[in-house]
Parts: C-alpha cells; sequence; structure tokens
C-alpha cells in the first residue's frame, strides 16, 4: 500500500460502481442513476492508492437538520486499516464545518449488524425506529395513492 490520496467531490459514477462491484453489493446501479447520484450529492470523499479507488463515502441531506452518511466502501483488501476511521472523520468534519454552530444536527447512517460496533466508536447509536424501504420502480404514468 503506498501513500494514501484523499479527495473530496471528485468520485465518479464510474468510480462509485466499480467499487460497489468490488464489495459484492451485486450489479451496480445504471450509469446515469449513479451520475445523477453523484451531482446531488453534497458531499463525496474518495481514498486512492496510487490512481486506483480503494475507498469511498458520501453525505446527502438538507445542510441544517439533517445528514445522512451513504455508501461507505472500502476494498475488502483494504479494509481494517484505518481507512473506514478516516472517511468517517472526514465526514463528521464536513459536517462540523457546515453546520449552524451551538446546534445539534441527526447525523444517520444505515449498518448491517457486524459494522454496529464500528460506527458506534464513533457515537453513533441505535434507537427503537425501524428502517422502512421501497424499491420504487421508475414508469411513466401516474403514481395510484397508497390506501
Amino acid at each position: 500500500m503506498n501513500k494514501l490520496i484523499i479527495k473530496h467531490n471528485e468520485l465518479t459514477a464510474e468510480e462509485f460502481i466499480l467499487l460497489w462491484e468490488a464489495v459484492h453489493w451485486g450489479p451496480g446501479p445504471s450509469l446515469e442513476q449513479t451520475r445523477l447520484a453523484m451531482e446531488h450529492t453534497l458531499f463525496r470523499v474518495s481514498v486512492f492508492d496510487e490512481d486506483q479507488i480503494v475507498a469511498m463515502a458520501r453525505v446527502i441531506g438538507d445542510m441544517g437538520l439533517d445528514y445522512y452518511i451513504k455508501d461507505v466502501i472500502v476494498r475488502p483488501e483494504y479494509q481494517k486499516k484505518g481507512i473506514g476511521r478516516l472517511l468517517i472523520n472526514e465526514i463528521l468534519q464536513f459536517i462540523n464545518d457546515h453546520g449552524v454552530e451551538g446546534t445539534e444536527i441527526f447525523v444517520e447512517l444505515c449498518a448491517m449488524p457486524d459494522k454496529i460496533p464500528f460506527y458506534e466508536k464513533f457515537g453513533f447509536s441505535a434507537n427503537e425506529a425501524q428502517r422502512l424501504r421501497l424499491f420504487h420502480r421508475v414508469e411513466s404514468g401516474v403514481i395510484q395513492e397508497a390506501n
């Protein structure tokens, strides 16, 4: 492992998909979807070993009350080397630098059970809320209202 390079807001859609597939999350999202996501992400941090991307994380949110950490990925061969900690510290620094001084900001993320101890080291904790999700298929036409 050479000297790692940290980049802010330069993560490309192609790099995102490459990392997504490197950790076996299944086929990556479409290039068009990912380009939109990168364009509308508040903050992206990526880590390179020379010219190879090895890790990334991003933040979405409203810049006032709520931030959501998404897609924290470290290539398997680079895990357990402090890179995940570096990513989260970079994100928390971004939130601190852009938050309203003297206020508390809600920072959320979703983690697999085996990753929870890692996030707890930063002060994250679970609550009684349950994560709900819906994979909405984008189609032409009118969306039917729920009953």
